[in-house]
């Protein structure tokens, strides 16, 4: 105080004036009357960029930045933003905001009643402008109607930090998938704690081929997004059962389960969810080397009365499971079985012999030894409601055990038989004699069993209800099979007969006589011994109820073509690939009034050339897919042409 009472000089004291020099700098800092005298000590250096600098006697003014605020302050300034459009639009600026808006859980908003009056009166007065407050948005915004995806090199963690921020004011975020991750900058822990953070609506989430991710960032889910009712886990070699118990914990909603090759989840992190998840209706578990009949077993018993779709497959499985299924599958409707080699026969008969099964409509079996004539037989006797049978690559199976389940299913409507060499010709007519009156459809894919022998069956007995017929790759089905296929099944409507080489126009002329409701969808691809003569009388026979005709391969000429522009008129779809057609087979399908193709596939006809460009051009006002490619007598600058007439047409060349 004494230097002060003792001063004598003009530098550190000012007497009843302005600080500045300049009048109007005065306003930057203080408002100070004329009749004050103010004392200014020595400054310190201050600890953050000031926007005002000395130089001299005055300040020199910066320009102004909120950045120079720290990460705490903005966070505060942001969870008190009216509405989340507004937030949006700050996650716009950078990166660094878009971290910290997206790092704001839905609890730490500001509830600032002064704000939303405010924005209420807005509306009320600027209703005509489209002013919308948060008020009105409080609804919608927790809905979770939108979908997001994310694939590859687009899986980041700025990228779900910015679906988080966007989607909270527009809906709600209910659906998010996730295939593979970027190399360098892939989804972690940080990017799926924002998805926790901002959309708490999440019901659906799937992460495929996420090595990066593990139980943190699965455990962030479960804390924030307890309406999860479907997890989806593909090939996430981090994630333990660890994560899976927190997930089944805190998402008690969780309906459907899926599990892909993850090699740390076990059966604790299935027990879990079979406690916590009783309204579990869907379960697909598959290469998971941790998992076994315990967890297995307590999914199915745990929800007995709701788990309706079960898939299984490369699992380190016994017998065991398979009784728990026959015996607590009491709601289970469709049941998939892939690659178990540790059950036998014994688990097949016993699941059958379980009487659980009362409400099983589909079953798919696929490279498992257990399926033999035994356990086949009680299968059908334990699944009354069975409608749709598919059986993979199953070698044990024989003839005799084929026929003994079709006189124990009564409401079996599909069988698809695939890669089952012990099944003969025998065993497939013999399933035909004695299947239920309900059978639609039957398939029989690269079964090499099957020989073409003349058989002799019943003259009064008729399969009337076989509506679809479809043989692929069976080389020994030749025309005795044929004639006698059209004998018993008076009633198809799709047939597909593709690759037998075997089948010529002696064999498929009598089913094309004896089919009396009409053929609607005739596949011959592969079949290179049919020729225009049944694609003739096929046309005249069918022509009024023919929708679909894939004839790829066939030794077919432009006869065929006039043969259908003539009688086909429900024609859509035609496929004449690699056959004998030339311009005047396309100039008799466009001069057609009958005809309206929307599909047309022409694929190695090396014969068609620009002249058919004319007739393409018409058949394109109704055509809305071409196949052009290898046509080598066709040049890029004709089709180029015909792109530009057909806009609305897909073409390949």
């Amino acid at each position: 105080m004494s230097k002060l009472f003792a001063f004598s000089g003009s530098d550190d004291f000012c007497p009843r004036g302005s600080i500045y020099p300049n009048p109007k700098e005065s306003s930057l800092l203080l408002s100070l009357g004329d009749h004050v005298d103010v004392y200014f000590p020595p400054c310190k250096r201050s600890r953050i960029s000031a926007p005002f600098v000395f130089s001299g006697e005055r300040f020199e003014q910066k320009k102004p930045s909120i950045e120079v605020l720290p990460d705490e302050c903005l966070f505060e300034i942001f969870r008190r933003l009216p509405g989340g459009q507004e937030r949006s639009s700050c996650a716009c600026v950078s990166k660094r905001w878009l971290t910290l808006v997206s790092n704001i859980h839905r609890d730490e908003i500001s509830d600032n009643k002064t704000t939303q009056a405010l924005n209420f009166k807005d509306e009320s007065t600027d209703k005509m402008s489209g002013v919308v407050s948060e008020v009105e948005n409080q609804d919608v915004e927790g809905d979770g109607y939108l979908s997001r995806s994310l694939e590859g090199k687009k899986a980041t963690d700025v990228r779900l930090a910015a679906i988080a921020v966007g989607t909270a004011s527009r809906g709600g975020l209910g659906k998010l998938f996730i295939r593979g991750s970027n190399s360098r900058r892939g989804v972690t822990t940080v990017g799926l704690r924002a998805i926790s953070h901002g959309c708490p609506s999440l019901r659906v989430l799937s992460l495929w081929n996420l090595s990066s991710v593990g139980d943190e960032g699965l455990c962030e889910i479960a804390d924030g997004c307890h309406q999860l009712e479907k997890l989806d886990l593909c090939h996430c070699p981090a994630i333990t059962d660890k994560s899976l118990l927190a997930v089944a914990k805190s998402c008690p909603n969780l309906n459907d389960l899926t599990i892909e090759d993850c090699a740390n989840i076990g059966n604790e992190g299935l027990q879990g969810v079979a406690r916590s998840c009783p309204n579990l209706k869907s379960i697909s578990i598959k290469d998971c080397p941790l998992v076994g009949d315990q967890g297995i077993a307590s999914l199915l018993s745990s929800a007995s009365y709701s788990l309706a779709k079960v898939k299984l497959q490369a699992l380190n499985i016994t017998d065991v499971s398979l009784a728990v299924i026959g015996h607590y599958g009491k709601a289970v409707t469709d049941l998939s079985l892939t690659s178990l080699p540790n059950v036998s026969e014994k688990g097949f008969w016993v699941m059958g012999n379980g009487h659980g099964l009362q409400k099983l409509k589909s079953l798919t079996v696929t490279s498992c030894r257990g399926v033999t004539d035994l356990g086949l037989e009680a299968v059908g006797n334990g699944c009354p409601n069975l409608k749709q049978f598919c059986l993979r690559k199953c070698a044990f199976l024989s003839d005799n055990g084929l026929v003994s389940f079709a006189k124990t299913v009564s409401s079996l409507e599909s069988l698809q038989l695939e890669e089952c060499h012990r099944i003969t010709q025998s065993g497939f007519f013999g399933f035909l004699l004695n299947c239920s009156a309900k059978l639609k459809a039957i398939s029989l894919v690269n079964c090499l069993g099957i020989k073409d022998l003349n058989l002799g069956l019943p003259p009064v007995f008729l399969c009337e209800s076989l509506r679809s017929l479809s043989i692929r790759n069976c080389p020994g089905f030749g025309d005795a099979s044929l004639v006698a296929l059209g004998k018993l099944c008076p009633q198809l409507q799709q047939v597909e007969l593709s690759g037998l080489h075997g089948i010529t126009d002696a064999g498929f002329l009598p089913l094309l006589e004896s089919c009396e409701a009409g053929l609607m969808k005739v596949n011959l691809s592969g079949c290179v011994n049919l020729s225009d003569k049944v694609v003739c009388i096929m046309a005249d026979l069918h022509g009024w109820t023919l929708e679909m005709l894939n004839l790829d391969g066939c030794k077919i000429s432009d006869a065929s073509l006039v043969a259908i522009a003539e009688n086909c008129q429900l024609l859509s779809d035609l496929d004449v690939s690699k056959c004998a057609i030339t311009n005047s087979g396309i100039a008799a399908l466009a001069r057609s009034n009958l005809i309206n193709l929307q599909i047309l596939s022409m694929s190695g006809c090396f014969m068609v050339s620009d002249k058919s460009l004319p007739s393409l051009g018409k058949l394109g006002q109704t055509l809305l897919g071409l196949n052009l490619q290898q046509c080598k007598a066709m040049s890029s600058s004709a089709v180029d042409l015909l792109v530009e007439q057909l806009w609305k047409c897909d073409i390949l060349f």
